[in-house]
């Protein structure tokens, strides 16, 4: 059975009975984990119990495709019902999880962490149709995805998130679900027993701000001003210290449709800053400010149109095809800042 969107939340919460294993999987490692944590947990919520919680390895089985299947079967001896937890897993199980499928008793939960499975796997496809199993996706956290986290997560410890710091916090989370949780968990730490019920853009920047945003920041400006040395150089700094390629094409994302949407208010008639007062996109001043006229003096609308579906489809790969994000995001900077440089040619 495959697992929509939208029955996710209340699978989690309450697994059918009749579901024998659930193969979670996805490019997000952190999310693969967290939900696997979630399934185990509605079957005993201590996983460290261990007459009621078995962990096996994926190689595991590969050995002894038998394995799964008894310990599917097997009763604790303290009563309770099992989970048997696979970890990591790929298509060595399978043989494994056909075994599940054929046994005649057992009441066991099995959870199956599988990494990136492409629409070929054997796991995935057999998880996807037989009726006993469940597979589960779980891919890079799109925008609103991350609202709901960090709103959420706000709620859960009595908080507000503030709109101007809701935006901004997203604005610097990745994709990826274990990190984004590490960040929204030390954030609303740091704002427990100061007084105050609400989520601050100040509290976000004491405790969210650091020096990945601003290198973001340098790689938009170098990829939309065509810059091909500045943008090498800080892509290398951007990655070097880290940063998340996801986050960055998030980045660009913002820029161009930002771009998009004033250029074609400012071509429907008016000049730039009554454009950009209508569009109610008024970068900071000062230099940011200059910046986003220059790109929108370089950029023609119809070439920032095309800008957008090759960011939509840069984050489309992203999510799907299981490329290295560095690569893509990389090529993507790559491809704009040529177009940039192209634009400014045809100007003089």
């Amino acid at each position: 059975m495959k697992l929509e969107p939208r029955q996710v939340e209340a699978f989690l919460r309450k697994p059918d009975a009749a579901i024998r294993a659930v193969v979670v999987y996805g490019n997000d490692a952190g999310l693969v984990a967290e939900r696997a944590v979630a399934l185990a947990r509605t079957v005993c919520e201590d996983l460290k119990d261990p007459f009621r919680v078995v962990d096996i390895a994926g190689d595991a089985l590969k050995a002894d495709p038998a394995r799964l299947a008894d310990e599917f079967g097997a009763m604790s001896l303290m009563g309770g019902r099992r989970v048997v937890r696979v970890r990591p897993a790929g298509e060595e199980v399978v043989a494994a999880v056909e075994n599940l499928v054929a046994a005649t008793a057992g009441d066991a939960l099995v959870v199956i962490e599988g990494g990136n499975l492409t629409p070929r796997s054997g796991l995935r496809t057999l998880a996807e149709n037989e009726p006993c199993l469940a597979a589960l996706a779980c891919y890079m956290d799109s925008e609103s995805a991350l609202e709901s986290l960090v709103e959420s997560a706000a709620r859960q410890r009595g908080l507000s998130v503030d709109p101007n710091a809701l935006d901004w916090i997203v604005d610097r989370l990745g994709g990826n679900r274990g990190q984004s949780r590490s960040e929204i968990d030390k954030l609303l730490l740091y704002k427990e027993g100061d007084g105050t019920r609400a989520v601050s853009l100040d509290d976000a920047l004491a405790v969210l701000g650091d020096t990945a945003a601003i290198g973001i920041d340098e790689v938009v400006a170098a990829t939309f001003d065509g810059e091909l040395t500045a943008l090498d150089r800080a892509l290398d700094r951007v990655f070097a210290e880290g940063g998340n390629p996801v986050q960055l094409v998030r980045a660009l994302q913002r820029h161009v449709d930002q771009l998009h949407l004033v250029a074609a208010h400012a071509a429907a008639g008016g000049n730039l800053e009554a454009a950009m007062f209508k569009a109610r996109a008024l970068p900071r001043g000062g230099p940011v400010r200059v910046r986003f006229l220059r790109h929108l003096q370089t950029w023609p609308l119809p070439r920032l149109g095309e800008a957008v579906k090759t960011v939509l489809r840069a984050e489309i790969e992203c999510k799907s095809t299981g490329y290295p994000d560095r690569t893509i995001a990389r090529r993507l900077c790559l491809a704009l800042a040529f177009s940039a440089r192209s634009a400014r040619q045809r100007r003089r």
